[in-house]
């Protein structure tokens, strides 16, 4: 993307945030009387109709669970804003995208005028058009995003609480002609765009506001705004190729398609034959991280590759079985034309994982990946109406566990006696007719499993993967294992050994993997159990106690290939004593932390590949990382050294390079 249509974006995206912050935090005081200082307003909510008040509840509460977490009123007033206003310039941001590419009927481009409002929606039902304040198109609108939501669901789900406001028609006019400026016509069909509205979101005078305020991050939010840098195609692909497209190519004997399609992959020993080979693998069983992912943009490079990837395994003449269903690709999928309807599936539930302590990533990481997925569909020849749906991504968010200790306790109080057997019969689905029973011993130990996961947790917001969860979970699980096992022998009988596919926590792993669904499956019905006041509190609870859980699974899983461009500089003051102390070699710059966590996370010749700064590589600060971390465990293969003006903002000198582990 040119520099001036990034600035035009720039643009778009600061005005849009102004406008959207403006109206809903007027909403938020002056029409729900939820005050930004916390102060109460007598008799709240007093004038609003029944539909209005219980919006107001729901307000509330999604304001309180912030605090909960922590903020002060004014700073859970201002991030529930924040979070509103960017979930409302995504989602339209992202129907200009679909009617960009011809995959949603016109419905934001000319506004109440597109066809598919116009012609289509109102024209089944003309009355829709005399709906005051535009409320007719608001409906049309929304049938859109519930569509979009049965595979998108985090950025169009509209029982999110950030979705809870709507802008009043004005606003929605003003933020719609910003939408469609002619200017931005041709952003609208590059994949990058919502990375670029991500990095434009938080301005240049916010991040120096911060640094003034203090040196380092004060917390999660601060490190993460501090480094919204959107990495460049260039340097994606010079990863991605020198890491999965070099690994590749050694399991295909030289012999694979990505030779010649990888312009940036250091081709030493591939010409000539001399290239080290690697043991094939399913291409389901070769798995990517990026553990500080933003907006995706590694993930959506691996992708691209992965096809290619997919297409010659299945093609193998000696394919070996995947470990997720014991056959080869060709015995799962008998033709090319049913591999390659499932490929975007397959890659994003079973090769691509990434992880952020910014919740909006989520947003555009999984529609950026959803786009993607459906542009292989369409290179594939395959008709809208035959795609298969895409059902999951494995983008998690690190954050810390929700901080409602009274939901908590009450959540573990119904984990006991026949509910919990009622859970456990469930999950382990025996067939033998076996009575299951549950001590309160085994009650116990399962509270003290997940009490364990909160704890764990408690610096997520601010460490995310750096947090090395899997070592003291461990122990957690062993003890909970051997207790349950000793108490329960169904657990033996019905085999509770890991089961294909599954990673963890060793012996520990088929128990982690069955407890854990049993937390699931309870943390389900809990926030399903209560309608009206209270329910919101309790859906936001059970999803970030769900996204605990998804980076603990993940923090136990070993990767093919870790791609990354991690924060730089310091750490978050708030995780600063946690993070010193868990890297003693890596501590000067979170960047270096996160290469040494990166290696930690690659299986036996697993590459990494990342840009950080440059300044590791020669100040005397990082010796100890160069010597115990880089050249101990997993020299480098690749170098470029780039220098100033590649992260667009970044007042950084930078390098990229790809380290391989030992084989």
């Amino acid at each position: 993307m040119d520099r001036e249509i990034r600035n035009a974006l720039q643009g778009l995206t600061q005005r849009a945030r102004a406008l959207l912050s403006g109206e809903f935090g007027e909403q938020m005081e002056a029409t729900y009387d939820i005050m930004r200082s916390g102060a109460s307003v007598q008799a709240p909510g007093a004038h609003l109709g029944r539909r209005q008040a219980a919006l107001r509840d729901r307000l509330a509460e999604a304001v309180a669970h912030k605090r909960a977490a922590g903020m002060s009123a004014q700073e859970a007033f201002d991030d529930f804003v924040r979070d509103a206003a960017f979930t409302t310039l995504n989602r339209f941001a992202a129907l200009k995208m679909l009617e960009a590419r011809g995959l949603l009927r016109p419905c934001v481009g000319e506004g109440e005028l597109s066809s598919g409002y116009a012609n289509e929606f109102a024209g089944v039902a003309p009355e829709l058009k005399l709906l005051p304040s535009g409320e007719g198109y608001r409906l049309f609108v929304e049938s859109i995003f519930d569509e979009l939501s049965t595979e998108v669901k985090v950025l169009f789900d509209r029982r999110d609480p950030a979705s809870m406001l709507w802008p009043k028609k004005a606003v929605f006019d003003d933020l719609l002609a910003l939408l469609n400026d002619p200017r931005l016509a041709s952003a609208w069909i590059e994949d990058e765009t919502l990375g670029w509205i991500y990095q434009f979101f938080n301005s240049g005078e916010e991040r120096r506001a911060m640094r003034e305020a203090s040196q380092s991050p004060r917390n999660g939010r601060e490190l993460a705004v501090r480094n919204q840098f959107f990495t460049p195609s260039y340097v994606v692909r010079f990863l991605v190729e020198n890491t999965l497209g070099r690994i590749w190519l050694e399991m295909s004997d030289g012999r694979s398609a990505l030779s010649g399609a990888c312009e940036y992959m250091v081709r030493d020993g591939v010409d000539g034959g001399t290239a080290p080979r690697r043991p094939r693998k399913d291409p389901r069983d070769i798995r990517a991280l990026d553990p500080a992912c933003g907006s995706g943009h590694f993930l959506l490079g691996l992708f691209d590759l992965f096809v290619t990837v997919y297409e010659e395994g299945w093609q193998a003449e000696e394919a070996p079985v995947s470990e997720c269903t014991g056959r080869t690709l060709r015995e799962d999928y008998r033709t090319l034309e049913a591999l390659r309807a499932a490929v975007p599936g397959l890659i994003l539930r079973h090769n691509l994982h990434g992880v952020d302590i910014d919740a909006r990533c989520a947003q555009i990481a999984q529609f950026a990946l959803w786009l993607r997925a459906q542009r292989a569909f369409e290179q594939a020849g395959i008709a809208r109406g035959d795609r298969p749906r895409i059902t999951r991504s494995n983008v998690v968010v690190a954050e810390s566990m929700p901080g409602e200790r009274n939901l908590l306790e009450e959540f573990l109080r119904g984990l006991q006696g026949e509910r919990l057997e009622a859970l456990l019969a469930r999950v382990l689905d025996d067939a033998s007719g076996k009575e299951v029973r549950v001590t309160p011993a085994m009650a116990d130990s399962l509270a003290d499993l997940v009490r364990a996961v909160w704890a764990e947790l408690e610096l997520a917001g601010d460490m995310g993967l750096l947090l090395r969860i899997e070592r003291r979970m461990s122990e957690v699980v062993a003890r909970g294992r051997a207790r349950w096992t000793e108490e329960l022998p169904l657990f033996t009988s019905v085999d509770f050994t890991p089961l294909a596919g599954e990673s963890g926590f060793g012996d520990g792993s088929g128990f982690w993997n069955r407890a854990e669904a049993m937390v699931l499956l309870a943390l389900s019905e809990y926030a399903a159990s209560v309608a009206g006041p209270g329910r919101t509190a309790r859906k936001l609870f059970v999803e970030d106690a769900a996204q605990g859980f998804a980076l603990v699974d993940l923090s136990t899983k070993r990767f093919d290939v870790v791609v990354m461009n991690p924060p730089f500089g310091a750490g978050s003051v708030a995780a600063k004593s946690k993070f010193e102390s868990s890297y003693p070699r890596s501590k000067v710059d979170v960047y270096a932390a996160f290469v040494e966590r990166g290696i930690e996370l690659l299986q036996e010749g697993g590459r990494l590949g990342a840009i950080t700064s440059r300044t590791g590589f020669y100040l005397s600060d990082f010796a100890k990382w160069r010597r115990e971390v880089i050249l101990k465990l997993a020299p480098p293969v690749v170098f470029a050294d780039l220098g100033a003006g590649v992260l667009d903002g970044a007042m950084v000198e930078t390098a990229a390079y790809c380290l391989e582990a030992p084989r």
